[in-house]
């Protein structure tokens, strides 16, 4: 099986994020690991150059991939914020209603700003999600 590319880092997280050029970028970067810190009680990690990640899961799929991974994390890219939530995001279309603007790939949402999203209705979103990982993988 192949391994995850993308492991944990001894990256500094204050100095990847004093680089993130946009300052609205910048500061929902530090609204949002409040939040994730806050829902994970875990302190962030950078993942890889530019992830930040919460939690840690290791986890066994039906198709026999295995590996670590982090409950939820986000990366401040240059177009989006990145939302990163483990499993699919249509397995959450009844929070996904209520969220606000966004775009989405299958374990992506995509947000341009924190001010476009209702932050209630991600914390709900992330609870589940990670509940439903722990469900899932935590045997």
């Amino acid at each position: 099986m192949k391994e995850n590319k993308t492991k944990p880092s001894s990256l500094n997280l204050d100095d990847y994020l004093k680089n993130v050029e946009d300052g609205t970028k910048r500061n929902d970067s530090l609204k949002l690991a409040e939040i994730m810190g806050e829902i994970t009680n875990s302190k962030p990690v950078l993942w890889g150059k530019d992830i930040i990640g919460f939690g840690d899961i290791h986890y066994k799929s039906a198709s026999g991939r295995e590996g670590d991974w982090f409950l939820c994390g986000f990366s401040p890219r240059k177009q989006y914020i990145s939302l990163y939530i483990f499993g699919y995001v249509e397995n959450f279309s009844n929070h996904l209603e209520n969220l606000g603007k966004f775009k989405t790939g299958k374990g992506c949402i995509y947000i341009k700003k924190i001010d476009d999203i209702n932050t209630d209705v991600l914390k709900a979103l992330l609870n589940k999600a990670i509940e439903k990982t722990i469900e899932t993988y935590k045997k």
